[in-house]
């Protein structure tokens, strides 16, 4: 199984090549989630032509560490997801020069927090799956949103009201996509095609 050195421990992840790709998606799963949650999505964005890498964030799946609830925690995740984009971008093939971040919940906000400080110019798009308020605040995500960033947010969903969602991405150039019937798991619910299409599209 595959591993590189993180910001506090071994860290792993999980890739799912496609032949002649036409972009790379990183992801950055939830709390309490993990890579291994997302071998449908993976498929579903393989048959876009589009290659995924996952990893486990730092306390979850079979990553080394304690999960915190911090800053500090999160500057960390920020820190292995950047390493994660290096190395796609490292690597002499296809997807070198197009690759985009998307996270869920936490790992929206570890995707945000990445690009925040300009550090990872090799992601030529974002995707924020359930994006956490309480985590992102406006400064931080006008700067993150450099790069075309699309928000995609359940109008039922319960963990992170919409409403917060729309008056924190108001102004700004990110793009917000709402979903009726939908709460804050999107990949994960009836609607889960219909956000992996809306998704795919906008990397693509």
């Amino acid at each position: 199984m595959p591993f590189f050195e993180g910001s506090r421990g071994r860290v792993h992840y999980r890739r799912w090549p496609v032949e002649s790709p036409r972009a790379h998606v990183v992801f950055l799963h939830g709390r309490g989630q993990h890579s291994g949650h997302y071998h449908r999505f993976a498929a579903a964005l393989a048959a876009h032509g589009i290659e995924t890498t996952a990893l486990d964030h730092i306390g979850h799946g079979l990553s080394e560490g304690d999960i915190g609830d911090d800053v500090a925690y999160l500057d960390a995740l920020a820190e292995n997801a950047r390493l994660l984009v290096e190395q796609i971008g490292d690597r002499n093939d296809d997807t070198a020069g197009r690759i985009a971040v998307m996270g869920h919940s936490l790992g929206s906000a570890t995707a945000v927090r990445m690009l925040a400080d300009g550090s990872s110019r090799a992601v030529t798009a974002l995707v924020l799956v359930a994006l956490p308020t309480r985590l992102v605040d406006r400064a931080t995500l006008v700067r993150a949103a450099a790069v075309p960033t699309l928000a995609l947010h359940g109008v039922d969903d319960r963990m992170v009201p919409i409403d917060g969602v729309r008056d924190l991405v108001r102004g700004t150039a990110v793009t917000l996509r709402e979903y009726d019937d939908a709460g804050h798991d999107l990949l994960h619910e009836k609607i889960h095609r219909v956000v992996t299409d809306d998704a795919a599209a906008f990397v693509a």
